[in-house]
């Protein structure tokens, strides 16, 4: 998968690592902004009584 992308992005060695940097940056961000607090919210998690 990893090297689909990377042969299919345009530019040079340079412009590629950029670019998917900024693909795994654009992920992070949709899990952590969108998936994440959307899971928690309907996952219903246990916690031990102190």
């Amino acid at each position: 998968m990893y090297t689909w992308i990377w042969r299919h992005l345009p530019g040079g060695t340079g412009a590629r690592a950029v670019q998917a940097a900024l693909l795994v940056l654009a992920a992070a961000v949709l899990l952590l902004f969108v998936v994440f607090p959307e899971v928690s919210a309907r996952v219903e998690l246990w916690t031990p009584a102190l």
